[in-house]
């Protein structure tokens, strides 16, 4: 499909994630449409492989293994994205947390000044769930512009992000009513709590805890921001933080939440670009 400019627009659909991930991008020929979908679909196969939890051989699973004082080689990309989980945990004050309680360590028992190494210095067991996925995100529409594309728009159902000049009307679901925005050059995430374990991959068991363990009251949160992953740690944050610190958090990093409450049901769209449902 071309649009009035004359370039070309392609979109493939695959299953990652435990959900359907829609690409698309908007480049200069068909040809160079496809490949760029094509890396952008290798760019998530690669977070999906080393940032597993429990997989052999994953990035976080060699650092479930590790003792205490020991120190395990991370891909960059892995290194990156927890660095960016460390600078949200601190920030929230330890609201974002994604060590889950079947070991004893938290975030801050994790050393990574050593790029590309991280030392551990009690064991833990990290779930990055949501956020790998929209880092995951990040990285294919890294490789959509690589690639050539003057635009596109990556879908991961609860984790979105868009460049170029096109604006993208989204529609975001959740049991506490829709919420329909219009994303240009940015990138959005939902997250709600209160849902069935059904409803999201079984591997991922969720980091909803808070600094104290008390797990997070239902709702649902979206945010829009620079990237994917920041939009989609920052949904956990505000599941968990007060008003204030709702405000603070936003405010520094220069992200905006879109309200849920008291939001009109929209039609059902036929496409699935249009549609965000919700991160676990």
């Amino acid at each position: 499909m071309s649009n009035s400019s004359g370039f070309h627009i392609l979109s493939r659909l695959r299953v990652a994630f435990g959900t359907f991930v829609a690409v698309e991008a908007e480049a200069p020929d068909e040809s160079c449409a496809a490949r760029a979908i094509g890396a952008a679909f290798e760019a998530l196969a690669t977070v999906d492989r080393l940032m597993h939890p429990t997989r052999i051989g994953s990035d976080l699973a060699r650092l479930a293994l590790c003792e205490p004082g020991g120190r395990v080689l991370l891909h960059p990309w892995t290194h990156d994205l927890l660095q960016l989980c460390v600078r949200l945990h601190r920030s929230s004050q330890g609201c974002f947390d994604p060590c889950l309680r079947s070991a004893a360590g938290r975030l801050a028992d994790l050393e990574l000044s050593e790029a590309p190494f991280a030392r551990v210095r009690v064991p833990l067991h990290i779930d990055l769930g949501g956020i790998a996925k929209g880092f995951a995100v990040d990285r294919a529409l890294d490789s959509l512009r690589i690639a050539g594309c003057i635009g596109g728009l990556v879908n991961a159902g609860g984790d979105l992000a868009a460049f170029g000049a096109r604006t993208h009307r989204i529609v975001c679901r959740s049991a506490h009513g829709d919420a329909v925005v219009e994303l240009r050059d940015a990138a959005l995430a939902t997250s709600e709590v209160g849902r069935p374990p059904a409803s999201r991959p079984s591997e991922h068991q969720g980091h909803y805890h808070g600094v104290h363990g008390t797990p997070a009251a239902r709702g649902a949160a979206t945010v829009i921001a620079a990237s994917a992953a920041l939009a989609d740690g920052l949904t956990k944050c505000l599941l968990l933080a007060t008003a204030a610190e709702r405000d603070r958090l936003l405010r520094l990093f220069d992200a905006r939440e879109v309200p849920h409450q008291n939001a009109t049901p929209s039609p059902r769209s036929k496409r699935l670009k249009s549609e965000l449902s919700s991160n676990h």
